[in-house]
């Protein structure tokens, strides 16, 4: 069942006379883990903000439960279904304790207080970071502080979260740990997840990777069936995991091996058994 439909969809900024989307088409399914790849400009982050409707359509149509974002009506419900995490945490914290930053969201839907305590210490929990609950947000690493805003954007209950460049301005200890938790509300969770990021490290564990150009997909399936196109992701300017990277290096030394070994564990078994 596909929970986010994207029809055609082209945008054009006001002022501008190019378009920033080029006619792109999606299908996402409920309780998958999509990865928007992409180097800056290609449309990427424009598309995230499609999802909840933060942008509408120049032309084309995206559906949300099939219900068409460019109805205003169905606003509210259209942002419950969709939460968004942005790229810098502190523009999100909005309260100086974490666990009043995870209320924020669910008081202003209305949600009862009774409620919106259940919500909030389920939503720290998920995220690893219920024994903060009493701490200053300010005080938190750059990856505490991105989970705590994944944490307050769970407490809405969406059905989909969306993460653009959720990681960019972390550490590669921060990057470990947003990545983890989104995989972990995927797959224990069943929230359908859409990433967008320019790390290749953080597609791996993807269902599905969607890589953007100039406004355009021109690649999408199965991260070992995307990475092993290794040319395109070069001429795009985008690099490939360390592992594929090794593989297509030693396959132009006469070697045969398949590219599609991500893991680094996959890896050294396709040498091996190549090898033999």
């Amino acid at each position: 069942m596909n929970i986010i439909e994207i029809k055609n969809l082209h945008y054009t900024y006001p002022g501008y006379d190019s378009e920033t989307l080029k006619g792109v088409s999606l299908e996402i399914e409920k309780g998958s883990f999509v990865a928007v790849l992409g180097h800056n400009g290609s449309g990427k982050s424009t598309l995230a903000k499609h999802l909840n409707a933060i942008l509408l359509p120049t032309e084309g149509q995206v559906l949300v439960n099939g219900i068409d974002t460019a109805d205003e009506d169905k606003l509210l419900e259209i942002r419950r279904t969709v939460g968004m995490v942005f790229q810098n945490p502190d523009n999100q914290i909005v309260a100086n304790v974490v666990e009043e930053d995870v209320a924020f969201a669910p008081e202003n839907l209305g949600v009862p207080s009774e409620e919106i305590r259940h919500r909030v210490d389920n939503a720290l929990k998920q995220v690893d970071m219920y024994e903060f609950r009493m701490h200053a947000p300010h005080l938190l690493s750059g990856g505490q502080k991105q989970r705590v805003a994944i944490a307050g954007v769970i407490a809405m209950e969406p059905q989909v979260v969306v993460l653009d460049e959720p990681t960019a301005m972390l550490d590669p200890r921060g990057r470990r740990e947003v990545i983890e938790t989104v995989t972990r509300l995927c797959r224990e969770k069943g929230i359908t997840v859409v990433l967008i990021t320019h790390h290749m490290n953080e597609c791996v564990g993807a269902d599905r990777v969607v890589v953007m150009s100039n406004g355009r997909v021109i690649a999408d399936g199965a991260p070992e069936v995307v990475f092993s196109r290794v040319e395109l992701m070069r001429e795009e300017g985008l690099t490939v995991p360390a592992t594929t990277e090794l593989l297509y290096e030693l396959n132009k030394k006469g070697f045969s091996l398949d590219l599609n070994a991500l893991t680094v564990e996959k890896c050294a078994e396709e040498i091996a058994e190549k090898l033999g």
